[in-house]
Order: C-alpha cells, then sequence, then structure tokens
C-alpha cells in the first residue's frame, strides 16, 4: 500500500484527478469507479477542469457507482444516481449510457446486487475505483465487520453513518433510509487501482487503523493492504496518527516521476 501525504484536499483532488487522466489517455474506455460524499468532490472539480482545458479526453470513458440507497426513487435529488449526475456525469460531459450502478428500486433486492457484480464483470472490471472512508473505517457501505470476501449485497446502515448522512437529507435523519446496495469489500478488491483519499482530522483514527493497523473485518479499509495496487491519499490531518508519516514522505519524495500513484 502506498501512503501519499499532501497538504490540503485540493492537492489531493489534483493527484488523483491526474492519475485518472493519465489513466484515460493510456485507455480511453477505461472503467472509472467513483463514490459519493464531499471528500471526492475536489477529484471531480480538478478532473472537469482538465476535460475543459484539453488535457485529457472523456468521450469513452465509463463511469461505475460504488452503492446506492435502497427504496429512493432514482430520481430523489439524494440517490446516488442523481448525485453522481450532477457532481460526474454532467460536469465531464458523459451521458448516462457510458453509466452503470445497482437498481435501489428493484423488488428483488438480492437479484439486483447479483446482477450489478455480473455486469462489472461483463464490463470488463473497473480499472481505478475511488474510495472514501467513514469514521469507523467503512468503505462503500460495508460496515465494522462486513465480510472481506463479500460480494455487492443489501446491507444495514449503522446509526452513526445515517447521522453522518443527514446533512444530505435537511438535517433530519429520518429521511436517511436505512439500507443501501454495495459494492462489496471482495468486490471493490476487484478492481485494478484503488484510490483512497481521505481528508480532516476526523478520519485520522481511521486512515491509522486501515494503513498501520491489522487487516480486520472491524476495520474494513485495510483489506486494502491486501491489494497489490493501493493508494492512500491523505492530507495532513487525516495523516495526523501516522506513526510512519515521515516514512511515507520521503518514499513518495524519491518515487521517480514517471511511476504516477
Amino acid at each position: 500500500m502506498e501512503v501519499v501525504i499532501v497538504p490540503d484536499a485540493k492537492a489531493g483532488g489534483e493527484l488523483v484527478a491526474e492519475a485518472m487522466a493519465q489513466l484515460l489517455r493510456r485507455k480511453p474506455d477505461a472503467l472509472l469507479g467513483v463514490a459519493t460524499g464531499s471528500t471526492p468532490l475536489p477529484v471531480y472539480e480538478a478532473l472537469a477542469a482538465k476535460v475543459r482545458s484539453g488535457a485529457v479526453d472523456v468521450a469513452r470513458a465509463r463511469i461505475a457507482q460504488l452503492d446506492e440507497y435502497v427504496g429512493l426513487p432514482a430520481d430523489h435529488p439524494e440517490s446516488y444516481r442523481s448525485v453522481l449526475r450532477r457532481e460526474v456525469l454532467e460536469p465531464l460531459g458523459i451521458g448516462m449510457d457510458q453509466f452503470t450502478g445497482p437498481d435501489g428500486t428493484a423488488q428483488d433486492v438480492q437479484g439486483a446486487c447479483e446482477a450489478y457484480d455480473k455486469a462489472l464483470v461483463d464490463a470488463g472490471g473497473v480499472d481505478l475505483q475511488l474510495l472514501g472512508i467513514g469514521t469507523d473505517g467503512h468503505i462503500g457501505f460495508n460496515e465494522p465487520c462486513s465480510s472481506l470476501a463479500s460480494r455487492t449485497r443489501i446491507k444495514t446502515l449503522t446509526e452513526q453513518t445515517r447521522i453522518d448522512n443527514a446533512r444530505f437529507f435537511d438535517g433530519d435523519i429520518d429521511q436517511v433510509p436505512h439500507h443501501v446496495i454495495t459494492q462489496g469489500i471482495g468486490t471493490i478488491l476487484e478492481a485494478r487501482h484503488l484510490v483512497l483519499l481521505a481528508t480532516g482530522e476526523g478520519k485520522a483514527d481511521a486512515v491509522a487503523a486501515t494503513v498501520e493497523g491489522p487487516v480486520a473485518a472491524v476495520c474494513p479499509a485495510s483489506a486494502l493492504q491486501l491489494h497489490p495496487h493501493a493508494t492512500v491519499v491523505v492530507d495532513e490531518a487525516a495523516a495526523s496518527k501516522l506513526k510512519l508519516a515521515d516514512y511515507f514522505r520521503h518514499t513518495y519524495a524519491n518515487k521517480p516521476e514517471w511511476q504516477g500513484i
């Protein structure tokens, strides 16, 4: 696992956006896995700026969704399909025909989960999956004690996650669904490159457990230690609990420029 410590959220967004741009230059039809929430917004903003300047062409790029609320209509403003349309697809000029995600309104939720796992395989697999991390170490909606081999499935959200997400529902936790469809940890680990972005002091404990703690289901993000190409990008605040922070700074500062992340 490579750990890159950046000065702030904007620098992290620029770094990850450039990694996506380099991937798209090598593979124009790359499948990019995207996450919702406030943390990845600087990535999408930086990538959109590159598209506007002509630095990268996304005409053939494809976008895959990480998770979705169960029971919210697809056109609900806080369904993740709607959020990603606003924050990723429209700014990049990518159409919905280049987007794939799970059906959170399906009557057969288990069938929808299995269908999405298959759709990712049929698409050739995710080339780069962008991840955030919860204060409890969750990735996607794989809450603590999720199986490290889990596939796309329905999950019940913890009360803390619902509290964290209430800000997107006018601060009203009663509007936050109790269930989601999420790519499982096993599904996530099949992506060719995993990039976890974390910013802010509130994520420091989770980042330390992910990077320096044991691989354990109690911290789902620690499964990234098992991946052959996982990159953790953190700002100074999120890196504040890392014992090996100086080592990570040294290794990245002396990394060959051509290697990227």
